[in-house]
């Protein structure tokens, strides 16, 4: 559904809306045609989509008393939209979005509301990638995975050197359990996912922490290298 925010005519519009996308980037607000993907159908979407499907049915079988609570707390849960607005999740997101994120990082699923505690923060992350040797080391600025959190990685496919911008790109290869050492050697990750490294490519790592307890994410933090001969 497309956002569309309103002055004395309209200042911002956001989203989808039938056959067009309203979107902004660096040169301002901008109006395209919606296309529709392939769907591939892959391992990592299908595994989503049945967490999506998992949880939307246990909400179902929550106690009337367990609903009203994750209804009762979504204020603590606010996030900003795309126009800087604070807006409340409604109780049900709220329990599917905090039980897949703790289910991905290896946690046990919630059936009462957590408080927000907070999550690690991520101070820098560095990519190292090279076609020979075998290299795709990624590091970090802790020493290793904090207790009660996971690592997600995720890279890239090759691209072209003068990519600067690959947010569309990202693909999960790994989840990290907590003590996991930095720096990580995810080059056989990364190959199952991609294929072999190619020299003169440039390759792009995200990594995020995830709480077990809670289900709160850190800010993702990218990095980027040109893979070595």
């Amino acid at each position: 559904m497309a956002k569309v925010k309103f002055s004395a005519l309209i200042a911002e519009m956001r989203k989808k809306l039938n056959g067009s996308v309203f979107a902004r980037n660096r040169g301002g607000a901008y109006l395209r045609t919606k296309v529709t993907p392939v769907n591939p159908q892959s391992i990592a979407q299908v595994g989503a989509r049945n967490l999506l499907t998992q949880f939307s049915q246990s909400w179902r079988s929550l106690t009337d008393a367990e609903r009203l609570a994750w209804n009762g707390v979504v204020t603590q849960w606010a996030t900003t939209d795309v126009f800087g607005d604070v807006v409340n999740p409604s109780g049900i997101t709220l329990y599917i979005r905090l039980n897949i994120n703790i289910t991905l990082a290896g946690g046990t699923a919630l059936t009462t509301p957590p408080s927000p505690t907070g999550v690690t923060a991520l101070g820098a992350v560095n990519l190292s990638a090279a076609a020979t040797g075998d290299v795709f080391s990624v590091d970090t600025d802790l020493g290793a995975v904090p207790s009660d959190t996971a690592a997600y990685l995720e890279a890239t496919p090759m691209l072209s050197p003068g990519i600067s911008n690959a947010n569309s790109k990202f693909r999960t290869i790994a989840t990290l359990p907590p003590a996991e050492t930095f720096p990580y050697d995810a080059f056989a990750d990364y190959t199952a996912k991609f294929g072999s490294l190619v020299a003169g490519q440039k390759v792009f790592v995200r990594v995020k922490y995830i709480s077990q307890a809670t289900g709160e994410v850190s800010q993702s933090l990218v990095a980027s290298a040109i893979v070595g001969a």
